[in-house]
């Protein structure tokens, strides 16, 4: 009768896994199609994200190799950029593309941008109720304790702000991504076709999380009572 075996879980959540493998595979189509044509610099992504630090006075943020496929993403606590593989080494459109991306969140680091700081703040609480807002939810369930039941959703709550907040992160990311490759003169204007499709499509599966989380929520709301009234 609960989340994962309650059929109204899956009836809720069904647009989202159907956006949510739709984000996924065309990440994977833009990202498999534009790792095959090399950008106009010949610069590989290593490259790309040390050049745009230098150009923002961030010579002091390292650029390392991580590894795992498409596991780029940007330590704030460390100021590490770290690139998989597949974009480090690569003088690919889409490396070259995925490099900016993530140093364009340490741009964001650099110049406090609001978002990013409250994201940031957001991580630890957003984490606890990621890990354990639903064993509490369905702790007070089986307990009849209400009390319990709000309190996860209070901390479930936070996954969804989190999840919220990531937007427009990314998105700005994104386009100071494609903004810095341009104005540093990294890419052509036929580069940059393929760099908004990798893009565009890495920022489809952060809306695919958002509502993921929103719905979960909806339904933890529905079967508590406390949004359209009773439990069943």
């Amino acid at each position: 009768m609960f989340y994962g075996i309650d059929p109204l879980y899956w009836i809720l959540m069904a647009p989202v896994l159907v956006l949510s493998l739709f984000a996924s595979l065309r990440v994977k189509s833009a990202f498999k199609k534009y790792s095959n044509i090399k950008n106009r610099s010949g610069l590989t992504g290593a490259d790309v994200a040390r050049e745009i630090l230098r150009r923002n006075g961030l010579s002091h943020v390292e650029v390392r190799k991580a590894d795992g496929f498409l596991s780029d993403h940007y330590d704030p606590a460390k100021q590490i950029v770290k690139l998989s593989p597949d974009v480090y080494d690569s003088p690919s459109v889409a490396a070259v593309g995925i490099a900016a991306h993530e140093t364009g969140h340490a741009v964001q680091h650099a110049l406090n941008y609001s978002p990013l700081a409250l994201r940031n703040m957001m991580v630890p609480l957003a984490s606890i109720g990621s890990n354990f807002a639903w064993i509490i939810i369905i702790a007070g369930f089986f307990l009849s304790m209400m009390g319990l039941v709000k309190i996860g959703i209070i901390l479930f709550s936070a996954v969804v702000v989190f999840q919220l907040i990531t937007l427009p992160v990314e998105f700005n990311a994104s386009a100071r991504a494609k903004q810095m490759l341009q104005d540093y003169n990294i890419v052509s204007s036929g580069d940059m076709k393929g760099v908004g499709s990798v893009l565009n499509a890495a920022a489809m599966t952060y809306v695919a999380a958002a509502a993921s989380a929103i719905v979960t929520l909806l339904y933890f709301l529905i079967r508590s009572g406390l949004l359209g009234g009773g439990d069943d």
